[in-house]
């Protein structure tokens, strides 16, 4: 093969002169990025009240309805009825503080003012936990995940109000995973994101209609890559504590 051939040959299969070599430049342009300076998705469970299922609102996603989840950074919608697949990574309670709704932004005032902060609020009319400000104070249950899919996703979930009976399911039906070591024959329990979990929407109704989570254990984690990916996505988020900021609220 020729000189000249060699490189009709790497123009072809590259689809790239040669020079423009991107194996070789991996990573260039993205030292100074770390976790901080990335938005992690935040996989919302959309509401007939959502943005993104009105035509005329800026937000509006072509497709979406009332059931599906949505995953804010890819924009990509999950059939809510079919289901999906997700590892759970990591999970931390927070306590944000929010405007009231008629004056919310759409982002907390305040990300986690911790759990003694509830000894300052008293129950409205609603039965919502309120500061003498006015303020709302929503105990948020978050669960960080993995969508698990030909190409994996990482993504957060915020369960609050009604949705957080739903949560403390899943915590327990995690506890209840054990594997048992077989030097010692003793039981011990499994790693959180050594398990795959279907995670589904399902319909309710009361004085109103809404969606809500539906979470079941799927299998154990068979994929060495998607479990060293769970676990470092762990390691990382107990290493910062999760910084949970949700900029989702919801009445559910």
């Amino acid at each position: 093969m020729t000189q000249e051939t060699s490189d009709v040959t790497i123009k072809k299969e590259g689809n790239l002169p040669a020079e423009m070599n991107f194996i070789q430049d991996a990573g260039a342009g993205l030292e100074t990025i770390d976790k901080d300076d990335l938005a992690l998705p935040f996989l919302k469970l959309l509401q007939s009240g959502s943005d993104e299922t009105k035509k005329k609102h800026a937000n509006y996603v072509e497709g979406a309805e009332a059931g599906m989840f949505y995953n804010t950074v890819t924009k990509r919608l999950y059939d809510g009825e079919k289901g999906i697949e997700i590892i759970p990574c990591f999970y931390k309670l927070t306590f944000p503080e929010w405007a009231p709704f008629e004056r919310r932004e759409g982002r907390p005032i305040s990300p986690d003012r911790g759990p003694e902060i509830l000894a300052k609020t008293k129950k409205n009319a609603q039965g919502k936990d309120c500061l003498d400000n006015g303020n709302e104070i929503i105990k948020t249950a978050n669960h960080f995940v993995i969508i698990n899919g030909e190409k994996p996703e990482k993504a957060l979930m915020a369960m609050k109000s009604t949705q957080l009976k739903v949560s403390r399911g899943w915590n327990s039906l995690m506890q209840d995973q054990f594997e048992t070591d077989p030097k010692t024959n003793k039981a011990l329990p499994a790693p959180m994101f050594s398990r795959i979990y279907n995670l589904s929407s399902v319909e309710n109704s009361g004085s109103f209609t809404w969606h809500g989570y539906r979470v079941s254990l799927a299998r154990k984690v068979d994929n060495a890559s998607l479990y060293q990916m769970a676990k470092e996505f762990h390691s990382s988020l107990k290493q910062s504590n999760a910084a949970a900021t949700t900029t989702e609220e919801s009445n559910y």
